[in-house]
Formats: structure tokens, sequence, C-alpha cells
């Protein structure tokens, strides 16, 4: 039978199948208590008809806007603008639009992002700070749900969804171990810091050389305060104008890596013979930049789905108390040409845990 045009109604549904229309309403919103033989009726008028769920008027019966806040530092740092891709596609699987937020990494923007009249658009946010810090934890006691990213705050009012950033730093480092490298350099470090995503990768880069017998040299660690491009290739130039013997790179994001491929590049120096480089991300740029990168792929994808699943759920029953998850997502270490030459092709390398 040809499925007739126009808007179908509940009430069209649940006539072509012979139910009420509480029945209709009971198989979409997956009441478990329905006789398969009635279920499997009202889901062949549903495909017969070509019915679709009113999204937004299911929203506004609920007292829900069907809008989800997402606040990040930068889009224009590829990695946020990758998240926010995937954050979009598992939100519109749920039937969510995403409403998105860019704070530049500015503590005032931050704060204001947890308390600003946008809040009042949208059902809860996904708030991933760079300038807030474990000090701030009470600005995350807010009324409305939320999940946690990044590494500023843990153990908050709110779930959180991490990377795993000792174990991931450790196995980059253990890769460029295994090609045979000792003298390897860390381009992104924060002077001082002792929590986020620079301290704890710097953590996993120092354990990983502490069980190799390699003892750290200082004058091997190059700082970098913003994770993009050129301070990349600022820093490399600058390890390298010290004289400080390098036969490896471990970049603490894609971008810095890329400058210092940028950097080795416009020296002369040959990477992977002299000087073998991985980032951190697995950015889509990566795949082709020249060397390709290896790299870190820290489970944006598990990421961004747990985070919208998370948050969804709090939505969903916010009535029921139940303690705050802290998941840490799954990474792969994605060798290149930049650390095992031009024939490689690209593979996951497997990662002892």
């Amino acid at each position: 039978m040809s499925r007739r045009t126009g808007a179908v109604t509940m009430h069209e549904v649940a006539a072509r199948a012979g139910v009420s229309i509480k029945t209709v309403s009971n198989v979409l919103n997956g009441y478990q208590y329905i006789r398969p033989a009635t279920k499997e009726k009202v889901e062949a008028a549903i495909a017969d008809l070509g019915y679709q769920v009113n999204i937004t008027a299911r929203n506004l019966r609920r007292g829900r806007s069907g809008l989800i806040g997402l606040a990040v530092p930068e889009l224009s740092l590829p990695y946020f603008a990758e998240l926010a891709d995937s954050v979009i596609r598992a939100a519109e699987a749920r039937g969510v639009t995403v409403l998105i937020e860019q704070t530049g990494s500015v503590r005032e923007r931050e704060l204001e992002v947890l308390t600003g009249q946008r809040r009042h658009l949208t059902d809860g946010l996904i708030f991933s700070p760079l300038e807030l810090g474990p000090a701030d934890v009470d600005a995350l006691k807010v009324e409305y749900p939320m999940v946690l990213l990044g590494e500023r705050i843990f153990g908050g009012p709110a779930d959180h969804v991490t990377m795993s950033n000792v174990d991931g730093a450790r196995a980059a480092v253990q890769h460029l171990l295994d090609q045979g490298r000792r003298r390897i350099a860390v381009i992104g470090a924060h002077e001082g810091e002792t929590i986020g995503s620079a301290a704890l990768r710097v953590q996993g880069y120092r354990e990983a050389l502490d069980a190799a017998g390699i003892p750290f040299d200082p004058a091997l660690v190059g700082e970098a305060g913003l994770w993009h491009r050129a301070t990349g290739a600022e820093t490399m130039h600058r390890l390298l104008d010290s004289g400080v013997e390098i036969d490896a790179v471990f970049g603490l994001n894609d971008a810095l890596a890329l400058g210092a491929l940028h950097a080795l590049h416009a020296r002369r120096v040959d990477v992977p013979g002299r000087i073998a480089v991985i980032g951190w991300d697995d950015i889509e740029e990566t795949a082709y930049s020249s060397p390709t990168l290896s790299t870190v792929s820290p489970g944006r994808e598990q990421i961004a789905r747990t985070a919208v699943d998370l948050l969804l759920a709090r939505i969903d029953d916010p009535e029921v108390d139940r303690p705050f998850e802290r998941v840490v997502a799954d990474f792969t270490i994605v060798g290149r040409e930049s650390t095992l030459g031009d024939a490689a092709p690209e593979v996951a390398v497997p990662v002892a845990r």
C-alpha cells in the first residue's frame, strides 16, 4: 500500500493498527508491557503510513526545549571542532539539537557559561573548561544536568568524561622507544602546572622514560603556553637552536606536533630518519600531513557519545538520585609515517594496558 502525503497523525496510526492512541504512544516510548502481536501491528502501521514523531511537540509536553549546550574553549583548534561535530552527531541520533558556545579559554566566560541566560534555552550542558580549576568546584553546583569534560576538575558535582592522559602519553613514548629512540623531547609542557592535560601527559612521558631506565633530562622539555601550530613550530626551533641532542618528539597535541613537523621541514631535518614525531588527538589533518603524523587517538567518538548519553539520562530522570559517574575513554596509538617511515601503512599499534 502506498503512503499518503502530508503529516500523519497518531490518530491515523491507531486507526490503521486497530488500537488506542495510548497504545501507539506506549510503543513509541518503548513501554515494555505490550503484547508482541500488538507491537507488531503498531510498528507495521507506522511503517506503512510513514509516521514520524513530532519531537518539538513531545519536548513541549515534557517541559523541555530539545536543546543541549556544548561549551568548548576554541573551535579554531581542530580537536574541539571535531569533538563538536561528534557531539552533534551523537545528539542528533537521540533527537536532540546542540547549541555550541565558545569560551576562548577565558575564566570569566567559562563562569558565564554556567550561569548565563542561555542556560534557560537548553535542557543541560556538556562543558569543557580550560581556565577553571579545583578551587572552582563550587561553581559546578548548578541546578540543571551537566557533564564535565577535560582534566581541570576531578571529583566535582557532575558526571565526568575524560581521557587516559597518563596511560596514553606513556604508550606514545613507548612507541617511540620501540623505534629505538632514546633522546625524546616533549613539546607543550606548562611550567608549574600540577593539574590539567599538560601535567598528566608529561607525567606519562616521564613514567615511560623511567620504566625504560632513561634519565629525565629537563633540557628536552619544551614549554608552550598555547597548543597551536605556531607555538609548536617556535618550540621546535628553540629546542634545535639549544643544541640538545634529539631523536624524537612527543607533541602534547596534534597542533603542536604539526607545528614541529613544519619547523623540522624548514630546517631540512629528515622525519623520521633523524627525528621521529608523534602527536595526540588523531585529528583528520594528521592523516594528510607530509609525512603523515603518528598520534594518540584518545577516543573522541566515545567521549562524545558517552557525554550525550550521560546528559540525556540526567535530563530524562531528573528526580533519580544516583552517584556521579566518571568515565575514562579508551585510546589507541595510530602509527604513521612520522615514526614508522615512508612505507608505513596506517596501523593501530597494540597497547599493553
